[in-house]
């Protein structure tokens, strides 16, 4: 096992396991930033532009392990994070894994890492590759598992994007990131749902664009109301209501728009 001591006035060194465009800009913003690092990647032709920047490149997974104390995964899923490392000795290792997956299956690869003597910290990235490195873009990962690795490599965890720990149930990061994604996913429908309806009204499709964007914009505060948070004031009626849900599905069926979408997004529609 490598000497595991760091010099707590040099960058700490650590390995990345997965170098697709979210891992490879992980490593670009720990290599500017001064970090001895390790890397892998199933396909090695990804390696090129990160060892001119000053990566090491390891020939294996099991090899990059072996590299540093400190181990990040940004794969695929879980079945690849397993694959990667099903020959890496884990003994002594603290595995931070930013692969999105259900909160089940983050709790399972917990224990897992433990019964291989690794320490063991689960993120969910809230941010897209070029929001990565940049501060003011507003990107951060969620953190849970191991306190103990959160605030042993805070500062490290810290370089690509803020850091939010939200507790040492090792599910409680990848819950809270696809219950976000989630509702990220049925704003864009949404928003492809309206660009369908006036598709073929001969609207100017990006002026109306804009106009989606802003309305949304305007929403987005009310959203907090689902979450627990204080719910606006609403003076529409429950009739109202009813009468607009039912107007939007005769609207899309009208344009020829699958109504699937409005269907599902409440439970006021059913039946209509």
């Amino acid at each position: 096992m490598p000497d595991t001591t760091v010099d707590s006035t040099s960058p700490a060194p650590l390995t990345l396991l997965g170098l697709g465009a979210m891992g490879a800009a992980l490593a670009r913003t720990w290599l500017a930033a001064g970090h001895p690092l390790t890397v892998w990647n199933r396909s090695p032709g990804r390696t090129a532009e990160l060892a001119a920047a000053g990566a090491r490149v390891a020939a294996t997974a099991a090899e990059a392990v072996a590299a540093s104390p400190l181990v990040v995964t940004c794969l695929l899923d879980d079945a690849s994070v397993r694959e990667a490392l099903a020959d890496a000795d884990l003994g002594g290792r603290d595995m931070v894994d930013l692969t999105t997956s259900t909160p089940a299956e983050s709790r399972s690869r917990a224990a897992w890492a433990s019964g291989r003597g690794a320490r063991f910290l689960d993120g969910g990235i809230m941010a897209v590759p070029p929001m990565i490195g940049v501060p003011e873009a507003g990107g951060y990962v969620f953190y849970s598992g191991s306190r103990e690795v959160f605030d042993a490599h805070r500062e490290v965890l810290a370089v690509p994007a803020a850091t939010r720990y939200v507790g040492a149930d090792p599910g409680l990061a990848a819950l809270q990131d696809v219950a976000l994604l989630s509702a990220m996913t049925a704003m864009f429908a949404g928003a492809r749902h309206a660009a369908a309806l006036v598709a073929e009204a001969g609207i100017d499709q990006k002026a109306f664009g804009a106009l989606v964007a802003e309305w949304l914009t305007a929403m987005a505060p009310s959203t907090a109301a689902y979450a627990g948070g204080p719910a606006p004031e609403d003076p529409t009626s429950a009739a109202v209501a009813e009468a607009g849900d039912a107007a939007l599905l005769r609207t899309a069926r009208e344009q020829g728009v699958d109504t699937a979408l409005l269907i599902a997004s409440s439970g006021a529609m059913e039946g209509v």
